[in-house]
């Protein structure tokens, strides 16, 4: 299937302390990888050094043949959910991610219409997004995630705010793309997400990242 991530040796520091820890792993296309760990391990500045949101101090990422830093941001062919999705409250699921797509090009306006169908929400809909519940602004944050049909989704917490039925559903949905070809990492408090969906698990702590066993 060959190597969706490599990172080597990948070490990131805030001044004094220490964020990731000579970092060291591949992810395989076409796998569910779960991140584990308590809040403050690592695992969120780990996605942002992968999604070339963050230099890294030391080390080298390589995401889908890219090198990040090189003078390179996002690397492309990625999606993302980290931390709380930023959206325009005062205009429509459609409306914000036309307004996500624009920037980067010419938006396809039926990718976005299907994007939004996919995760559960009405692309008609005028509802705007500052009256969305989280599981709702939950949803349309992969909706933007996955409306580029990204070859690699990074996901903090992708399943946060969605009731029982709703976190089903999105766990069927990620288990579908997987089945696709697409590679997934997410980050889950949720052990019913980890054990259900993933391939290879690991836990992060105080920035070292190790494989548990299976």
């Amino acid at each position: 299937m060959g190597c969706a991530v490599q990172l080597k040796n990948v070490t990131k520091k805030f001044k004094e302390a220490t964020a990731l820890n000579q970092v060291t792993v591949s992810f395989e296309k076409g796998k569910i990888y779960g991140i584990i760990g308590r809040n403050g391990s690592g695992k969120t500045v780990l996605f942002k050094c992968i999604c070339g949101l963050l230099e890294v101090t030391d080390g080298e990422i390589t995401v889908l043949g890219q090198r990040i830093g090189d003078g390179l941001c996002v690397p492309k062919g990625v999606g993302a959910i980290i931390e709380t999705p930023g959206f325009l409250p005062n205009v429509s699921a459609y409306r914000n991610l036309y307004y996500l797509a624009s920037l980067s090009g010419k938006p396809d306006k039926e990718k976005i219409r299907e994007a939004i169908r996919l995760v559960g929400l009405d692309p008609d809909s005028r509802k705007k997004m500052g009256h969305y519940s989280l599981g709702m602004r939950q949803r349309l944050g992969l909706a933007q995630a996955i409306m580029e049909d990204p070859e690699l989704l990074i996901l903090d917490e992708p399943m946060n705010g969605l009731d029982n039925e709703g976190a089903k559903q999105m766990r069927q949905f990620l288990m579908n793309l997987r089945s696709q070809g697409k590679t997934i990492i997410l980050a889950s408090h949720s052990q019913e997400d980890i054990a259900t969906m993933c391939d290879i698990v690991y836990q992060m702590d105080a920035g070292i990242l190790m494989q548990q066993d299976s």
